[in-house]
């Protein structure tokens, strides 16, 4: 849209006065807006994007290009991009009709030929993208992405962006192993957790690990990170049920690190780790 300004002026003999001035607005007869279904975006995630084509005048649109960046950000001497549009996943509605799919073609962007966009109309353009090596992935990383409407006789290229932030929540994992993995009557086991926090925020406070073990062991030593547990105070066990669970507060799993390959720019995550290891008499 444009603000304009208009004055007037009046002559008689040597006299001039001028008018009132005036301000007017032209609007556009096409807006976009482009938004994300999902609240944040994790690594190896897909993200719905929903983007409205608006048609505010009288006079209809044929043969529209949409064209998304996919975020694609400047790395060393040339680009990258962080998300892949997914195959098939388009969708067109016309004030709440779906609608046939146009032409769409993937790649460094994303390609929508041939939309039309009626006088009055409300136009939906729904799709899919996957996050892929190159998004970003520290602590307040986004994708920031860009839309771009053109062609169909409109005077001018529309566009809209989009912002979406990096989930910043814990994201944990668990591993058991048994060693050994055949034993006598009477013998003892160990069994060791590996606990991964591949989020960027650490888990604490009420982390739980809890096992039912069978057969019911006795004689327990419990170390988390090396570190001797005490029962009752890191940990509580029933010998009668061989039911485990830690106290909440003994455990915390450190937040991961994410790390950029400086050489072809793609992220990886080192995650947050911690080991508690269980032994006991079978």
């Amino acid at each position: 849209m444009a603000i304009f300004y208009n004055q007037a002026t009046l002559s008689y003999r040597n006299v001039t006065v001028a008018s009132n001035l005036v301000t007017g607005e032209i609007t556009e007869a096409v807006s976009v807006s482009k938004t994300a279904v999902e609240p944040c975006y994790r690594a190896g995630g897909t993200v719905t994007y929903v983007i409205h084509l608006i048609n505010a005048g009288t006079v209809p649109f044929a043969d529209l290009t949409l064209t998304d960046d996919l975020g694609a950000y400047a790395f060393g001497s040339g680009t990258v991009v962080p998300l892949e549009y997914v195959e098939g996943s388009l969708l067109v509605f016309a004030d709440g009709v779906e609608q046939p799919t146009p032409a769409v073609t993937g790649g460094q962007s994303l390609t929508v030929s041939g939309l039309s966009l009626p006088a009055g109309y409300n136009v939906a353009v729904i799709y899919q993208a996957a996050v892929n090596g190159y998004a970003p992935l520290g602590t307040g990383a986004c994708i920031e992405n860009t839309v771009t409407v053109e062609g169909g006789q409109l005077p001018h290229a529309v566009t809209a962006s989009c912002s979406l932030p990096i989930c910043q929540n814990a994201e944990l994992s668990l591993t058991k192993a048994l060693s050994p993995t055949a034993v006598t009557g009477n013998g003892r086991l160990t069994y060791t957790f590996v606990l991964e926090n591949r989020g960027l925020t650490e888990a604490s406070g009420d982390v739980v690990l809890a096992d039912g073990f069978d057969p019911i062991l006795s004689d327990l030593t419990v170390t988390c990170g090396g570190q001797s547990w005490s029962e009752g105070t890191e940990y509580t066990y029933d010998q009668t049920t061989g039911e485990f669970a830690s106290l909440a507060g003994a455990l915390t799993i450190p937040a991961a690190t994410a790390v950029q390959d400086p050489a072809t720019g793609v992220w990886g995550v080192e995650p947050g780790t911690v080991t508690v290891v269980i032994c006991g008499n079978i």
